[in-house]
């Protein structure tokens, strides 16, 4: 029997390895003689750096940055000759028309993870205020990579602290943002917004091309925009939002007429992730959006992975409706099915209505338990109904 264990991480509980090794541990006392293939995944969120070089035999260098309210923390990315990443994954990252950047089978490519630098994890409860966050250690962190021989950047937005426009990782590029007075403004943050009134500069030349890796598909602004569906969780009072949605756009509008670039990019899907960092990105830095599953998909090799396997084990923390979307355990539950496999999903929580035909759900977690023991003893659960199920 081949089996295929594709975890998705538990948050605040599990990495995706972690979830894998559980998982090992419990069939291999059942089950010795099968064959397991282990495969976290992730999509452009923690652990997206960590997996992915780990596949692909890079290095991880570890550099301080700003964090998301001030002081250092330490964020790290992954170098990776280009050579190592498959053939489909690397197309997903040439930069058209500057083919150049990665053609060069020794090329570096650094893949890192804003949430090393400006995540929502870095900061207790009591700090998270997107008015007061800024994403200046995400751009500390591009122009180390570029100083560190970077010929193509790919950057995962998931678990964002910020909701700055990527104002602040601009800042650290190359711009500069002025009051009255013609004094910088630094870090540039929503609550010294109204106190710009004019950028100079331009991003740093040496800044090699940008791949953003991210399934979310929200514009900057609106009722599906930044401020409006994530803003709360990183701290946003609901009275403030029209305040907030109001000095976003003004301050989206400044930044297109600063680099000549349409305002209609505001409503390009994926804008108003992480708080608009790929907004910024995409305005100031030339950067592109790609599919973040899609690529961790290819970079894995994970549909061949999942065509050799006769038993396909994935999961995650919550099973949701969101997981249905195209990414993570759901695409990987759903290609397997598609294929004919036999499907297991394990999870903290699921949605009672969820449609899964074909596959086999399992919550870890019993209904009366609190959060904080169902996150305490999600490691023991999960091998507990591991092994029940085989």
């Amino acid at each position: 029997m081949r089996v295929l264990i594709a975890f998705d991480k538990f948050k605040g509980s599990l990495s995706a390895p972690q979830a894998c090794d559980l998982a090992v541990r419990a069939l291999r006392r059942r089950h010795r003689e099968w064959k397991i293939d282990v495969c976290p995944i992730c999509d452009g969120g923690e652990g997206f750096a960590d997996i992915l070089s780990g596949a692909a035999r890079g290095r991880c260098p570890t550099v301080k940055v700003g964090g998301p309210r001030g002081g250092l923390v330490d964020a790290s990315l992954a170098l990776v000759p280009f050579d190592h990443i498959p053939p489909a994954a690397r197309r997903q990252i040439s930069p058209p028309g500057e083919g150049q950047a990665t053609a060069d089978d020794r090329a570096i490519v650094a893949v890192m993870e804003m949430a090393t630098a400006s995540g929502l994890g870095l900061l207790p409860p009591d700090q998270r205020d997107p008015w007061q966050t800024t994403t200046y250690g995400t751009g500390q962190l591009i122009r180390a990579a570029a100083e560190l021989g970077a010929q193509a950047i790919v950057l995962g937005v998931g678990g964002s602290a910020t909701n700055d426009l990527g104002l602040g990782a601009l800042a650290a590029l190359g711009l500069e943002f002025r009051g009255p007075d013609g004094g910088r403004i630094r870090p540039p943050v929503p609550a010294q917004w109204e106190r710009i009134n004019a950028i100079d500069g331009e991003v740093f030349p040496s800044i090699p091309p940008i791949s953003i890796a991210c399934d979310v598909t929200n514009p900057l602004l609106g009722p599906r925009g930044a401020a409006a569906v994530f803003g709360p969780q990183k701290g946003l009072q609901a009275g403030d939002r029209p305040r907030l949605e109001s000095a976003m756009e003004r301050m989206a509008g400044l930044l297109c007429t600063h680099c000549g670039r349409p305002s209609s990019l505001t409503e390009t899907p994926g804008a108003g992730a992480a708080g608009g960092l790929p907004f910024g990105l995409l305005v100031a830095a030339r950067a592109r959006i790609i599919p973040g599953f899609d690529f961790v998909s290819a970079w894995l090799d994970l549909p061949a992975r999942i065509a050799r396997a006769d038993i396909v084990i994935t999961g995650e923390g919550r099973f949701y409706e969101s997981s249905l979307s195209g990414k993570g355990p759901g695409a990987v539950a759903r290609v397997a099915a598609s294929l004919g496999k036999r499907v297991h999903v394990f999870a903290g929580q699921k949605d009672a209505e969820l449609p899964c035909a074909g596959w086999q759900v399992h919550v870890i977690t019993p209904d009366d338990w609190p959060l904080d023991r169902a996150l305490r003893e999600a490691p023991q659960r999960l091998v507990q109904v591991v092994e029940a199920a085989f």
